[in-house]
């Protein structure tokens, strides 16, 4: 008998694990995994706007999504990273008032690791973003990270996107039910138990009960599978990570020719921050707060003066969250994706990325021999590592700013809001930078790049000056460095701008193919 899947509630988090297991556990072929999701109507997606990790490309590729209909069906456009400003600084107290954190891995020579020498100098006076690799000058000139020439989801420069949320909701589920997902458009009224605390179905109104092998908890923040039927407990954050509203508003462009920003541009306030997502014909603009930290009329008075001469007349929609995790995923024969898993806040664009990491899981775990204690073991130590450490690193961001100039920068740098963990790689840092020995590459979401970016981005020093003897090849550094620099203005000069890339999409397909 064929082993069935039921994963309940749509929206990305849901057609994305669908339409990625039918691939993986072939939904399609006739002793493959049988696979239906049912979401309900009533409960739309949030569409707010999203921004992606580049492991976004392997799994869309996987899935069966075409770049280019990625882009001209859901207002795709290229992401290189973000941009953060004012984040080490309040406006106004401090020269450096931005820095990036790219996608793009530092880039040694011969296997020399450059920052060492950066740390001591001899990368000249720009920071560590634009010293050891292209993509920020090309990002800051809204280069595009590819050629019209390469394949799809190929390109000189790493990238993931940014897209219209609800758009590619809608182009997951056409792709899923392609690979061989049954849809089911139904409300789910009950979730019944067995006597041993597993699922044994869902009761819905217009298709009766429901069974399945393996049940998938999407049904976002509501958790109705894995939180409220089986009382799986939530682990809040909101110790660490203080932000929980967002208020979020849509922008046209000024003129269609404008420019579109390859990175998402995210802008410290006073009590929260501001994101900033350039789509093909608009910006998703959206002010994330603290609560404790002013009140709603405040926040969306600094989203509309952000906003400026169209502020006063966009409409706005307000959001509340929680953020924190489920320290358990994988119960008996529920697993939660998503939201309903747990979310920390848009900052570095995890939400996806957690969902991604899941669906991988799901189908590299799956407990084709009934062995699902087994299965949810390793799932649910491998999720919660993920969980604690990318915690720590969004995190980072707030905790080591010069800001004091509110409570909620002083409250975010104060010791008693920072995990131990991340105190203690803060510690090993004040005398050596970052590296694959703090980094589990089976385990974080974030290299130890990333890391780096972000910490001398914001003004981080480490102090070497006992190695600096050690340290034998400055002129192979100081030629790296210079190649780094050639090689952005190369970049700058070859690479279309993104508005062009995604002009370029429009009508035609990736790899010089003519468009389907």
């Amino acid at each position: 008998m064929r082993k069935r899947v039921l994963i309940v509630g749509g929206g990305t988090a849901g057609w994305l694990t669908a339409g990625y297991l039918a691939k993986r556990l072939g939904a399609d072929l006739p002793d493959g995994v049988a696979i239906t999701l049912v979401e309900s109507r009533d409960i739309g997606v949030l569409g707010v706007g999203e921004g992606t990790f580049p492991t976004i490309r392997r799994t869309l590729a996987t899935i069966g999504i075409d770049e280019a209909e990625l882009v001209r069906r859901c207002g795709a456009t290229f992401k290189q990273g973000a941009k953060f400003v004012h984040w080490r600084h309040a406006p106004g107290q401090g020269a450096t008032d931005h820095y990036s954190h790219p996608f793009q891995v530092a880039d040694a020579s011969d296997g020399l690791d450059l920052l060492p020498y950066w740390l001591l100098g001899h990368g000249g006076a720009e920071n560590w973003d634009e010293v050891s690799n292209p993509q920020k000058k090309a990002a800051d000139r809204q280069r595009a990270p590819k050629l019209p020439t390469n394949p799809d989801y190929v390109g000189p420069l790493n990238y993931a996107f940014h897209f219209d949320a609800i758009a590619l909701a809608g182009l997951l589920r056409e792709q899923a039910i392609k690979n061989g997902v049954r849809h089911l458009t139904d409300t789910v009224n009950e979730v019944l138990l067995a006597e041993d605390g597993a699922i044994a179905g869902v009761r819905t109104e217009q298709n009766g009960v429901l069974d399945a092998d393996l049940y998938v908890d999407c049904t976002g923040f509501r958790a109705e599978l894995i939180g409220k039927a089986m009382k799986v407990p939530f682990r809040s954050c909101r110790d660490v990570l203080f932000c929980n509203r967002a208020i979020a508003a849509q922008l046209p462009y000024a003129r269609p020719s404008d420019p579109i920003a390859s990175y998402t541009i995210s802008t410290a306030q006073e009590s929260g921050w501001i994101w900033d997502i350039g789509l093909d014909r608009r910006r998703g603009i959206g002010h994330v707060y603290s609560s404790d930290h002013t009140d709603d009329e405040a926040a969306e008075r600094v989203l509309r003066g952000y906003l400026g001469a169209a502020g006063a007349d966009a409409d706005v929609r307000h959001f509340k969250f929680e953020a924190g995790y489920r320290e358990v995923n994988w119960v008996k024969n529920c697993v939660a994706v998503g939201l309903s898993s747990g979310f920390f806040e848009p900052l570095e664009a995890t939400g996806i990325a957690f969902a991604e990491v899941s669906a991988g899981m799901i189908a590299n775990l799956f407990p084709w021999g009934g062995d699902y204690e087994t299965s949810a073991r390793q799932f649910n130590a491998n999720l919660l590592r993920r969980y604690e450490r990318a915690l720590d690193f969004i995190k980072l961001h707030y905790c080591i700013s010069e800001r004091r100039d509110t409570a909620f920068w002083r409250d975010n740098v104060a010791d008693a809001s920072v995990p131990d963990s991340l105190l203690e790689m803060l510690d090993r840092w004040r005398f050596r930078p970052p590296n694959e020995l703090d980094i589990d590459g089976q385990i974080d979401i974030f290299t130890e790049a990333s890391w780096q970016y972000v910490l001398y981005g914001m003004g981080w020093k480490t102090d070497l000056s006992a190695k600096a003897g050690a340290l034998r090849y400055h002129e192979d550094a100081r030629r790296a460095f210079a190649e780094v620099r050639r090689q952005a203005e190369y970049a700058i000069a070859n690479l279309p701008s993104n508005r062009d890339l995604v002009e370029y999409a429009q009508t035609r397909r990736f790899g010089g193919r003519a468009a389907a």
